[in-house]
């Protein structure tokens, strides 16, 4: 993938498109250094899961968040995992065309991840985002997934 689309993408996800700070892979690592703000996990966490009012909680536990609110930014640690789940939105959007098939991907287990639902696999670490990221590539470029 092109580092500068996907920045592109990511930050559209994350509701930055247009914001100068966010149009490169550097603007978007110091913005996410500087601390993303909280409007965009309630932007992320409405497109993956939209009926979970709950599941922002899963990126940001619920006290941190709340302490978030006030400061109107996340940690960078919390950036980092916002980030890497609006790179999943992204990709299975791509590759599924629609919110909802995304979404069906996301939320169903999967062979390739023991079982487990690559949503909860891309939020647990890095290593597992890539996981994801691979089947969702796979899918994309026609490798069986």
């Amino acid at each position: 993938m092109n580092p500068q689309f996907a920045a592109t993408d990511i930050s559209s996800v994350l509701g930055l498109k247009g914001q100068p700070t966010a149009t490169s892979p550097f603007s978007l690592m110091e913005t996410i250094d500087r601390g993303l703000p909280v409007a965009a996990l309630d932007r992320v966490a409405g497109l993956v899961a939209p009926d979970d009012a709950l599941f922002k909680y899963r990126v940001v536990p619920k006290a941190s968040y709340g302490r978030r609110r006030t400061s109107h930014r996340l940690s960078a640690e919390e950036g980092l995992k916002l980030t890497r789940l609006a790179r999943v939105w992204s990709l299975a959007r791509d590759v599924w065309k629609t919110d909802v098939s995304a979404r069906d991907f996301l939320f169903r287990p999967h062979a390739m991840l023991q079982g487990n639902k690559p949503v909860e696999v891309a939020l647990r670490n890095e290593i597992g985002t890539e996981l994801v990221l691979d089947i969702l590539s796979r899918l994309k470029y026609g490798v069986a997934a």
